[in-house]
């Protein structure tokens, strides 16, 4: 990945909640196309990390860069307009709207329409509402799911509204998506099956900054890792690089998970 031009940069980043430091002066930087894990036990900070990233919460010192932009202070809105978007840990779909319904959401930072033009009916209006629904229409066909377009949301297997969440993050072109805990959840066959959408996608030029507890997956998928343990970053490197680090065993997968891991290194 070494010719690749970093995309996102995180510079001693630090976030203090009263007298409880969160995250504690973490760096890294995600290079184009790359898929990044950032993994540590509960309460670690990654949840924190990430909302720094995306602006739900303002960091205490330290820098974020995307494509060489600070981000700090930035609003959630202003950074997915730059190109950077999410999905969460829990599911956070609209359940009384259909597939595409919800994959159209995803697109309203690109859209022109405002409430006077929306209300107007305006031809434009109709037009941008066909575009939208086509480039919905992709992202479904992107993750494997077209077929569910017209279902229900709350009527989907739980993978595939996995897969809906990761279509509606794609709709609006990011050139980021981070995932937090996309595999939590799933069964076996809907965790294959994401994996292969990620992969996909990233062999198209999208990056992933992701977070995640399934070993497994984090080692089989990721070119670069962080972990972070209690809000310390601890170790950095390729998989190999990880599973190797005594730090990170110590204080991460444990002694007990270490002939467990040995297996995706």
């Amino acid at each position: 990945m070494s010719n690749k031009r970093p995309i996102l940069s995180v510079e001693n980043l630090t976030k203090v909640f009263g007298g409880v430091v969160a995250v504690d002066n973490v760096s890294f930087t995600v290079e184009e196309g790359e898929i990044f894990a950032v993994i540590g036990p509960n309460g670690a900070g990654k949840s924190t990390l990430f909302n720094m990233i995306t602006g739900v919460l303002p960091s205490s010192s330290g820098n974020i860069y995307f494509q060489e932009k600070r981000l700090n202070r930035k609003k959630p809105y202003q950074i997915a307009q730059m190109g950077i978007t999410r999905t969460f840990q829990n599911l956070e779909v609209f359940d009384n709207m259909t597939v595409i319904e919800n994959v159209m959401t995803g697109a309203h930072i690109t859209m022109k329409t405002n409430i006077l033009t929306a209300g107007l009916r305006l031809p434009s209006v109709r037009n941008e509402e066909v575009k939208t629904m086509e480039r919905a229409m992709e992202a479904l066909e992107a993750v494997g799911i077209s077929d569910l377009a017209y279902e229900i949301a709350d009527r989907l297997p739980y993978g595939s509204q996995r897969l809906l969440e990761i279509a509606r993050a794609a709709i609006s072109n990011p050139k980021l998506i981070l995932l937090d805990e996309p595999m939590a959840g799933l069964n076996s066959e809907e965790s294959r099956q994401l994996v292969e959408v990620i992969l996909k996608m990233r062999e198209q030029g999208m990056t992933f900054l992701f977070v995640e507890h399934d070993m497994e997956t984090v080692m089989s998928i990721s070119d670069s890792i962080v972990v972070i343990d209690n809000g310390v970053k601890i170790g950095e490197g390729t998989p190999e690089e990880i599973y190797q680090n005594p730090q990170v065993v110590a204080a991460y997968l444990g002694d007990e998970e270490e002939e467990g891991v040995e297996a995706y290194a």
